[in-house]
């Protein structure tokens, strides 16, 4: 007998329409958005203000299958008039230099859009908590791009360490350390990442904010717990560099807990070497951006376990994480992915906004870089989050 395989009639959910500001030609982290939004098939690029030279953001925008009277000039252009439109896009993707994030996601949110936003939220923390506040008041989701949330097994170690698994919380060891700014800012290779050394697009905090802010929200996003206070030592290791591109941070946690935190981008041979080390009472967990598909794990007195995603031991966390079977490696794109699925699920009202950083881990990221600033400015003094978090 012959069986044949009946044809399904089923829809999945409806496609979100998704602008985006920013992310043109010149930009790398755009495309990365442009293919994590369509992974899962849950969104679709119809409107851009990609690029501040209109013509050429007009150009690409058309390139990439934005229909023309969608390929806007600039921001404010674009929010005002996909307002009016029937068919106007749910979402507004922010992938800009970090000094335009708070009006692009102020002007979003004010018009009934929700946001999905590069990090660091905003460039100071008064700017953060308007933001945080402007969501509470607009009822509009804020969605943060901390990609190393969305990888399978980061939140796998997130749920075992809720369930006990290493018991209290005693070390938290997060480095992040890359090499492509080693180079000084006059050398050809460096000067698409020039606006990341400038204080008026990138904020007071270069490393610390650029890739600190991700170390640091992937311990509290795994640990689920964040530092009361710190100690930073902020240095511009390049000459006439005018903000930080290495870091050290030493913190205390409330629970009695420690934790160093190093943030690098002039440490050569190093691509995107961020790793989490967390350990407890009873265990301790380890976890390597560059082999994300592996988390090792060792209870007290026992030998290390590899827990591989989508293979023996896997948590539900890693499991509804995962699109291919074990042993076939996903990455960076797939974890980048994850947000964009949980972001649709959210919006859909299918799951509350729980796995994907959200208003709040924004600001907790800008009281983070405010108190590496004020510690280092200080000569290493310790700073208390929690004074800035409650002022």
């Amino acid at each position: 007998m012959t069986l044949k395989a009946e044809k399904s009639h089923a829809k999945g959910p409806a496609r979100l329409r998704l602008g985006m500001v920013g992310g043109g030609v010149t930009a790398f982290i755009g495309a990365v958005h442009r293919i994590a939004s369509r992974i899962d098939d849950r969104f679709v690029l119809v409107a851009g203000a990609l690029d501040n030279d209109p013509q050429r953001g007009r150009d690409f925008a058309l390139s990439i299958g934005i229909e023309a009277d969608r390929a806007y000039d600039s921001y404010q252009e674009m929010i005002k008039a996909e307002a009016l439109r029937p068919d106007k896009v749910d979402a507004i993707a922010i992938v800009t230099p970090n000094f335009l994030h708070f009006p692009v996601a102020k002007a979003a949110l004010e018009a009934g859009f929700h946001v999905i936003c590069e990090k660091p939220m905003t460039t100071t923390l008064e700017d953060a908590r308007a933001l945080a506040e402007i969501v509470k008041r607009t009822g509009k989701k804020l969605f943060l791009t901390h990609t190393y949330t969305g990888y399978p097994m980061v939140r796998q170690a997130r749920e075992m360490v809720a369930d006990g698994a290493i018991g209290a919380l005693r070390r938290v060891q997060v480095e992040y350390a890359q090499d492509w700014l080693a180079a000084p800012e006059e050398d050809p290779e460096a000067a698409g990442a020039n606006w990341r050394n400038d204080p008026k697009k990138a904020g007071q905090g270069g490393a610390i904010g650029d890739i600190g802010t991700h170390a640091y929200n992937l311990a509290a996003f795994v640990a689920a717990e964040e530092p009361s206070h710190l100690l930073a030592e902020l240095t511009a290791l390049v000459p006439g560099r005018q903000v930080d591109d290495d870091a050290m941070v030493l913190m205390r946690y409330a629970s009695g807990a420690k934790g160093t935190l190093w943030a690098s981008q002039v440490a050569a041979g190093n691509g995107n070497n961020l790793s989490l080390r967390i350990y407890g009472a009873t265990g301790g967990l380890e976890w390597w951006q560059e082999k994300p598909e592996e988390l090792w794990y060792t209870p007290l007195g026992e030998p290390r376990r590899l827990l591989l995603r989508n293979g023996a031991g896997a948590t539900e966390a890693a499991v509804s994480g995962s699109r291919i079977p074990a042993a076939h490696p996903e990455g960076y794109l797939e974890a980048f992915a994850n947000l964009y699925k949980d972001a649709a699920d959210v919006l859909a009202g299918n799951q509350q906004q729980t796995l994907v950083p959200d208003a709040a881990d924004g600001v907790s990221g800008l009281v983070f870089v405010t108190a590496c600033l004020e510690s280092a400015s200080n000569n290493g003094t310790w700073v208390s989050l929690d004074a800035l978090r409650n002022g």
